[in-house]
């Protein structure tokens, strides 16, 4: 049966632009693929595939590509030839790691990974700059990293059933991110921006993030430390501080040493007072009901927010909102 369609698929030669081959118990991907130059659309999902054949890199008119339920272990590298590829469906594999240098040359508008074996993503995911849609539920990823929320075009990723412990601050950078789907991962707070984000550029529709142990307002009582800053955070804060002031001395003197410029690049902005600070911090959270336009699970009554203050001078003006988080 499947060397009959494979013929009459053949026969057509570059006038085939699908191929279906869909649960054919095939083990090897067709060399024969090759003679089909203008092929379009190639559905070889439920089968046991381990591997693609190098010829597919010849299929540069192919524009959806389904190798769901197979045995693959990487997105291999042949994928990168496919320059006209928009939607590449992988679920169901058994992929740990992309092949290097994969993302460099595709232009995908849809990337299906789910139910795979991936415990990480690869910095250069952020070269798929035409992604829309973008889905890894089913993972073992305890992090993303924050090159993934450089992709301008995304308008939905979905990441349930992984290990993520928390989300990068730069989710800010999504600004067409429409539907965010986080079930069932370890979150317990969410970036601050999160539930800003329907309220500036960005405009979050659906937002899920059932089976998360997130954080549940029950206050407790605890004891202040003192404010007990190094001679590097107490240097760092004022060259910082003077630096939003644009102060003309530190501005030009900053140019002269990279180490420090590096260093205060990791500054973080306290939410009370609106001031820089480097490595001393309180982490706080913030209670906020989730936007009205936002569809949402039935019990997701408040959004716990990650919240970074400079010093207990600060905290001790926070919001009736605003606690502390406490080990108890």
């Amino acid at each position: 049966m499947t060397e009959r369609l494979l013929i009459r698929a053949l026969k057509g030669g570059k006038d085939t632009k699908i191929v279906t081959l869909n649960g054919k118990g095939i083990t090897k991907m067709p060399s024969a693929l090759s003679k089909l130059p203008g092929l379009k659309t190639l559905d070889l999902q439920n089968n046991q595939i381990r591997k693609v054949c190098p010829e597919i890199s010849t299929l540069t008119q192919l524009t959806a590509l389904n190798l769901g339920n197979n045995l693959l272990e990487e997105i291999p590298e042949e994928m990168k030839y496919l320059t006209s590829l928009k939607k590449l469906h992988l679920f169901g594999n058994k992929i740990c790691k992309f092949a290097p240098g994969v993302c460099g040359k595709l232009h995908l508008i849809l990337l299906n990974l789910n139910n795979n074996r991936l415990t990480w993503i690869p910095q250069e995911v952020s070269r798929l700059k035409s992604l829309v849609i973008l889905s890894i539920n089913h993972n073992q990823l305890a992090s993303i990293p924050k090159e993934l929320c450089f992709l301008e075009n995304l308008s939905e990723l979905q990441l349930s059933y992984n290990r993520l412990l928390s989300l990068p601050e730069e989710i800010k950078f999504l600004k067409k991110l429409q539907k965010l789907v986080l079930i069932r991962n370890n979150i317990e707070v969410l970036p601050e921006v999160i539930c800003y984000l329907s309220y500036e550029e960005v405009f979050i529709l659906e937002f899920y993030c059932e089976g998360n142990p997130l954080f549940l307002m029950k206050p407790v009582n605890a004891i202040q430390q003192e404010d007990a800053w190094s001679l590097q955070e107490i240097t760092s804060r004022f060259i910082m501080n003077e630096l939003e002031g644009k102060s003309p001395f530190i501005m030009q003197a900053i140019q002269r040493h990279p180490q420090v410029r590096n260093i205060i690049s990791q500054r973080r902005k306290c939410a009370i007072c609106g001031k820089y600070f480097l490595t001393i911090w309180l982490e706080c959270v913030e209670f906020v009901p989730p936007p009205k336009n936002w569809k949402i699970s039935r019990n997701l009554k408040l959004v716990p927010l990650r919240i970074l203050i400079c010093s207990y001078k600060c905290f001790n003006k926070r919001g009736l909102n605003l606690f502390g988080i406490a080990q108890v």
